[in-house]
């Protein structure tokens, strides 16, 4: 098939991969593929090119496939390569096309404009997947590879650089459709009855989902309610079994009642979790022995902790696989297990004080399916990532990585991609400020997004940090707008929460609005949480 230019053919590419908005920066070096995606998809005009990664990341989170983000060359693709960062550490879904220089001065070192040394080396770095077009008879064909790259367990951003001469040129494409996905490995029958005796002579069994659970919701499930063990999350894969579910104990692994039942527990069955150092406590949480890991990535296999039983597949595939060999729990573990539940959530719940009722408001005001995307913030951190129940992975929207500022435009990655429910998002003061200008996205596009700025005057992790182990603070006292009149000048709705019994009626009536409201939530009019949150890093001779 021929296709007039560039842009033409990257409609096309996407409407086969059924993405239909666009994420992006216009550039003269991606300006055919822009217009083309505005004229025939959706073009949405973020600020950063950044926050274009960050929305097509959230974007295909929240539906559970692939987002696309178009940027410039040079600079532009610098930009990005932060949220690249975030993707590749999430196995997140992203198409990221970036422009290049006219293919007679690549790699001259001219210093022609927006040209960078060895854009595609850093883009490889950053990415899943990385290659340039060559020829306009190619540029499908890379395009369907980096989409297929993308959405292969276990993911990642796949990232094409396309020269501006060969965005322009009539395209050949052969319209093959995606490549075939290759074969997901299994693991050998040996290994997996080896296994499955384990499972079968344990009675006070655990089960910890991680990301990459989510694809196994119901085999995971079934496997829980056999056995009747208690399931451990970590942060990505929340939701992966209802978190109102009586066996989900959640995202608290590093408490001491889970500790406690850690200690106890004759078995622990893993599934897609890589144990990351935030969730088990710098890797000093103790596991049982009798350790079966599941994972699609081999290198992930007894990495952290070592596995009696290491099973190299799929999640799906495998958990139904062991099914046949589960067995019920001794009578009383489930008991322990539903008062373990209770036990931590009600600890933490009392622990943050008066941001509890935030908590309780957001929840009661959102319907049951609701994207709630956090930047990385006290709130989230202390009871956003914990606490706030979530019932399905793709409403499990932040930035697994670490990352400050990310949240908006991941909120507003999801909020276009599902736009008849509404969606939260968490952002604290600092994160917001990195990337401030998305508030003009959120005004020009108008989501049906609350956006609640937790506002302190700066970063208050690293303040509590260094109020607790140093004798001064630096840089964590920062100036911060007005921000009703920030929102004024966005032309957004604004509502402010002061006291705990605001939150329920301002967050119920920002959630029903039909359209993007700011919340500013005064944390010193509000008042400190009972027990003040610090991140659960080691600092040396402390």
């Amino acid at each position: 098939m021929r296709h007039d230019n560039g842009g033409d053919l990257l409609v096309a590419v996407l409407r086969e991969l059924g993405i239909d908005t666009v994420f992006g920066i216009v550039s003269v070096h991606n300006l055919p593929l822009v217009e083309a995606v505005d004229r025939e998809l959706r073009f949405v005009p973020v600020r950063h090119e950044a926050s274009a990664v960050n929305a097509a990341d959230a974007y295909g989170r929240a539906r559970g496939t692939l987002g696309c983000a178009l940027t410039s060359t040079g600079t532009g693709a610098g930009n990005a390569a932060g949220s690249l960062i975030e993707s590749l550490s999430a196995g997140s879904s992203v198409l990221h096309v970036t422009g290049q220089v006219a293919s007679e001065f690549l790699g001259s070192g001219r210093g022609f404009i927006h040209e960078t040394k060895d854009q595609l080396g850093m883009l490889s770095a950053v990415s899943a997947y990385a290659a340039s077009v060559p020829d306009s008879a190619q540029a499908g064909r890379i395009l369907r590879e980096a989409a297929r790259a993308a959405l292969t367990a276990p993911g990642g951003p796949a990232s094409v650089e396309w020269p501006i001469d060969l965005q322009y040129a009539a395209q050949t494409d052969d319209s093959a459709g995606l490549p075939t996905a290759p074969e997901p490995p299994a693991p050998a029958t040996g290994a997996l009855e080896a296994a499955g005796a384990l499972l079968a002579s344990a009675r006070r069994p655990l089960l910890w989902a991680g990301g990459g659970a989510v694809t196994a919701r119901d085999e995971l499930t079934r496997l829980l309610e056999a056995t009747g063990a208690g399931l451990l999350t970590s942060n990505s894969g929340r939701g992966t079994v209802p978190e109102d579910h009586g066996q989900v104990i959640g995202n608290f692994a590093t408490t001491p009642a889970v500790r406690a039942l850690l200690a106890d527990a004759d078995l622990l069955l893993t599934v897609g979790t890589h144990f990351r150092s935030n969730e088990t406590a710098d890797y000093t949480l103790d596991l049982p022995a009798a350790h079966i890991q599941i994972d699609i990535d081999a290198a992930a296999l007894g990495r952290v902790y070592p596995a009696a039983h290491a099973l190299h597949g799929t999640a799906a595939a495998t958990l139904a696989a062991l099914l046949p060999y589960a067995a019920e729990a001794e009578t009383g573990w489930s008991d322990r297990v539903t008062a373990v539940r209770t036990e931590v959530r009600e600890a933490l719940h009392a622990g943050i004080g008066p941001q509890a009722a935030i908590c309780d408001a957001i929840r009661a005001a959102l319907p049951r399916e609701a994207v709630v995307a956090r930047d990385v913030t006290i709130p989230s951190s202390s009871w956003g990532n914990r606490l706030l129940e979530m019932y399905d992975p793709r409403d499990n929207v932040f930035p697994r990585g670490g990352g400050i500022g990310q949240g908006l435009g991941m909120g507003i990655g999801a909020a276009l991609a599902r736009p008849g429910r509404p969606t939260v998002v968490i952002a604290g003061d600092g994160g917001l400020a990195v990337h401030l200008g998305e508030l003009l996205t959120l005004a020009q596009e108008r989501p049906r997004l609350t956006l609640i700025v937790f506002n302190d005057g700066g970063y208050g992790v690293l303040r509590n940090m260094q109020d607790r182990y140093s004798e001064r603070r630096s840089g964590v006292d920062l100036t911060t707008p007005d921000f009703a009149l920030l929102a004024q000048a966005c032309r957004l709705p604004y509502a402010r929460i002061a006291a705990e019994h605001e939150a329920a009626e301002v967050i119920t009536a920002a959630v029903a609005s039909d359209g993007p409201t700011l919340v500013e939530v005064d944390l010193t009019a509000l008042g400190p949480m009972k027990n003040p949150f610090t991140p659960p890093v080691r600092i040396p001779g402390q």
